[in-house]
């Protein structure tokens, strides 16, 4: 039984495929009509983001898709190439300096499996909780920047030009160089592309709205733009041989599924690429995340992050096999997914089916499709991934994170994706332990009249000579204990007549071993000097742990369950210092 279990743990299909029916598979086959739609051209673009072929954005796809379904635990999280992982992809292969494209390909095998293995053994050893190291505004930030820079490395096709660079400034001084290049057919198309999408978007959606058509059709065409803009700007330049004008095609795209392919594991390559498949892991992890746990809310539904770890590992390593390229959950497919109906992670399995078909049979009409065309696509798809107010609000509201945002953003910007993303990484870290490193500690005392007590510079409370009580409202670890020391003798020197210091532990989660060496200093030196330290109202769990240490074998004084038992215990027989 338990081994069954524990298969089952990890192959969730095993527990929603029981379940499955018909009404869920009409659901799940509207919804991957209307994903592979929406996919089929991304993906075609993804990969010439990631400056790989464009079929493998369709085998990453594939396999990224239907692995994820049978490993997965989000009903309508749709996994495969996405614009971010596309850039730090990009980034990643062009530090190697490769200039084959089957050396391109096999590095970036090497980068999907090794980001897929960092996955699944995260999720092995159960640390999805990792997720919660990313701070939201770093990752806001992060894809704000990336945003611009995918934007900027589509700026080429748009205007028919040749552009290059990894930063803000090699992109605009390679465009500054080509302008006087451009191909004004090739922009036209461009604008005219984004137009039609845009409009289908907005115009169109209102449009059938209003002649009353269900929502899952006025989804299903409103979403079909990129198709429409594939299928116009294809014809167009079939019809008139725009390529003779200047216009780029995609070229051939090999028919069929891919062989088996092997990534390239030689010591060098792994080397050179294993930081940036960590770092595009836990960005991939954290976008995948943040849109599943959003949808699943809505349905009232749970994942399991250490089985997304599992799952989106998997896909990886999947995709590494196949000729694919890393993959993650896509943010604005996901949405469609979820709109669309999807019932199960079957929808994703059935996205994928289709768009093998189109592997198989259609990529003969991909000839033609100009990359003005794809460069549109991204445009608009990356728009909605500009967002600036993280620089705003975090300046209102916490410098430590508005610099931490702007180290982030500009890094990202200046330097590249991979410096960016890490220096964003380590100043959250950072910001982190400087904030935990000087906690907000408050002298209280009793509100009159009652058994509460406030911070003495906020309210008007009753105080005692000879006592000193102290809030701790954080949780004690090596990084603070000597702030805390320091700031009880400093306290203790502005009051000659104190006998006792009560600690209010109310807020202590957790005290390290470092914390506990120091509250034991801080007892020995009050206890030499006649002054008894008690502890008030600690948790269970710390309580727990304390009652096994020399702490409390030699504590001086006492620990109270209630600091106003404590204070009523100890204050002296003179009238208290009201306001102090």
């Amino acid at each position: 039984m338990s081994r069954k279990i524990s298969v089952s743990q990890y192959l969730p299909i095993l527990r929603w495929g029981r379940d499955y029916d018909k009404v869920k598979l009409v659901d799940d086959s509207m919804a991957a009509v209307i994903v592979a739609i929406m996919l089929v051209p991304q993906a075609l673009a993804l990969a010439l983001v990631a400056g790989l072929p464009a079929q493998a954005g369709l085998y990453a796809s594939i396999f990224g898709l239907s692995i994820y379904a049978l490993c997965g635990t989000s009903n309508t999280l749709s996994v495969g190439p996405v614009a971010v992982l596309s850039l730090m992809t990009a980034a990643a292969l062009g530090k190697l300096g490769l200039s084959s494209s089957a050396e391109l390909v096999a590095a970036a095998l090497t980068l999907a499996f090794l980001s897929g293995v960092f996955l699944l053994l995260l999720g092995l050893m159960r640390l999805g909780f990792m997720a919660n190291f990313l701070s939201h505004p770093v990752i806001s930030a992060f894809i704000t920047a990336s945003a611009i820079l995918i934007g900027l490395s589509q700026m080429q096709h748009l205007l028919g030009i040749s552009s290059s660079g990894q930063n803000i400034v090699e992109l605009l001084t390679s465009l500054a160089a080509s302008m006087n290049e451009i191909s004004w057919l090739t922009l036209g198309l461009g604008l005219g592309s984004i137009a039609i999408i845009i409009w289908c978007r907005t115009g169109l959606n209102s449009l059938l709205t209003k002649l009353g058509l269900g929502s899952r059709l006025v989804t299903s065409i409103s979403r079909s733009g990129p198709v429409i803009v594939a299928l116009l700007t294809g014809l167009l330049c079939y019809v008139f041989r725009l390529d003779q004008q200047g216009v780029q095609l995609l070229g051939d795209v090999p028919a069929g599924l891919p062989g088996l392919t092997v990534p390239d594991f030689s010591v060098d390559l792994i080397r050179n690429l294993f930081w940036s498949a960590i770092l595009l892991s836990i960005i991939g992890f954290v976008e995948s995340i943040s849109v599943a746990q959003t949808l699943a809310a809505k349905r009232r539904e749970q994942i399991d992050l250490d089985q997304e770890l599992v799952g989106l590992g998997a896909a990886n390593i999947g995709a590494s096999f196949s000729g694919g390229f890393p993959v993650c959950g896509g943010f604005s497919r996901s949405v469609v997914n979820f709109d669309a109906g999807a019932a199960t992670p079957a929808a994703g399995l059935l996205t994928a089916m289709l768009i093998a078909i189109v592997a198989l049979f259609l990529t003969p009409l991909l000839y033609w499709l100009p990359k003005v065309a794809l460069a549109s696509i991204i445009l608009v798809a990356v728009y909605p991934l500009l967002d600036f107010s993280a620089l705003g609000k975090s300046w209102g509201y916490s410098k430590a994170d508005f610099a931490a945002v702007s180290i982030t953003l500009f890094l990202t910007l200046l330097v590249g994706v991979e410096i960016g993303i890490a220096s964003g990484v380590l100043a959250s870290i950072l910001m982190h332990l400087y904030k935990t490193s000087q906690p907000h500690v408050a002298v209280i005392g009793r509100v009159p009249g009652t058994e509460h007590f406030r911070n003495e510079q906020r309210h008007d409370v009753e105080t005692f000579d000879n006592i000193l009580s102290i809030r701790i409202d954080e949780s004690l670890y090596f990084a603070n204990t000597r702030f805390l020391e320091e700031l009880i003798f400093s306290l203790m020197a502005k009051k000659p007549k104190l006998e006792h210091v009560i600690l209010m532990c109310t807020a202590v989660n957790a005290i390290d071993m470092s914390a506990l060496q120091t509250l034991e200093k801080i007892n020995q030196t009050l206890s030499e000097i006649g002054i008894k330290l008690h502890l008030s109202e600690v948790k269970g769990p710390i309580m727990d742990k304390l009652t096994k240490t020399t702490l409390f074998a030699n504590l001086s004084g006492s620990n109270y369950l209630s600091h106003n038992q404590a204070v009523e215990d100890l204050k002296d027989h003179e009238l208290p210092l009201s306001g102090l």
